[in-house]
């Protein structure tokens, strides 16, 4: 199966956020394969914490034995003084992040309360749940990345979006969230563009992660066209290799119109197309 550019990213530091499990491990792993140093961010670290699997450390693993070199690193983004200590880590460690990664997201418990049900009839905590970890811990992290990025004159801080951002999936909380997330990259793009630190807003297709695969034929989503969390990662991968990035800063780009440009594929060695032409409900 054809992978990244092998080596590509070597001497490159980069910090996945939410690393434990979907995207973020996905984006993690197609850097190690790419050769960089991975920081792989999250809260599970012992098999059976989640309901799902998966843990910041085999994630780390994984990325080693892809020839990268992957640290795990316990971090609940929730808890600024705890994403602090782990910035702080990495550049004690390493003097320099060139890649951050804004993955980490948090669901309700009330799962069975995201689809299909107006949004007066969700808890409250829907909201806060859902911009605290996945809009907001993406702006602590970036405050706190972005000095060291601009000292080095030099970085990617990618932030992992959805088409939610520009039209209606999941629920008016997830929505409202992902366009935040959106427009936090085009801003933060503004700022940071004259110190040659680009931001970009991804928007993968429908994923394979593990919390989709466990809904089986309760799943939400049309599943005939999928990519894997690897995809995203190697859209990042050539981002933080293409000298010409900053052209890009600002935008939301759509993972598999950027293996289209960049001539990547999935890990099948397949091109998935993208999702703009297909309609979507509301």
């Amino acid at each position: 199966m054809p992978r990244t550019n092998h080596k590509a990213m070597q001497g490159q530091v980069a910090v996945v956020t939410g690393g434990s499990r979907g995207i973020g491990r996905g984006v993690a792993l197609a850097l190690g394969d790419a050769g960089a140093t991975v920081y792989v961010t999250g809260r599970t670290v012992r098999t059976g914490e989640s309901a799902l699997p998966g843990t910041i450390d085999e994630t780390a693993a994984l990325v080693t034995e892809r020839g990268g070199t992957g640290v795990a690193l316990q971090c609940d983004h929730g808890d600024d003084d705890q994403v602090r200590s782990a910035i702080e880590r990495v550049v004690q460690e390493r003097g320099r992040i060139d890649v951050l990664v804004n993955n980490a997201f948090a669901l309700p418990r009330e799962e069975d309360l995201l689809f299909g049900t107006p949004f007066w009839e969700q808890p409250l905590h829907f909201w806060d749940t859902m911009h605290r970890v996945g809009l907001r811990s993406h702006y602590v992290a970036s405050v706190l990345v972005a000095p060291v990025m601009v000292k080095q004159r030099l970085g990617l801080i990618a932030n992992i979006s959805s088409f939610g951002g520009g039209g209606f999936a999941v629920n008016v909380a997830y929505g409202v969230g992902k366009a935040g997330v959106d427009r936090l990259a085009a801003d933060m793009a503004h700022d940071l563009k004259p110190h040659g630190v680009a931001v970009v807003s991804l928007w993968p297709g429908i994923v394979r992660t593990e919390r989709i695969l466990a809904y089986g034929d309760a799943c939400p989503f049309d599943m005939s066209s999928t990519e894997s969390p690897e995809f995203t990662g190697r859209a990042i991968a050539a981002l933080a290799t293409d000298p010409e990035r900053l052209q890009k800063t600002g935008r939301r780009l759509i993972v598999a119109e950027l293996a289209q440009s960049y001539g990547f594929t999935d890990i099948d060695g397949t091109q998935p197309a993208s999702l703009r032409s297909r309609p979507r409900s509301g």
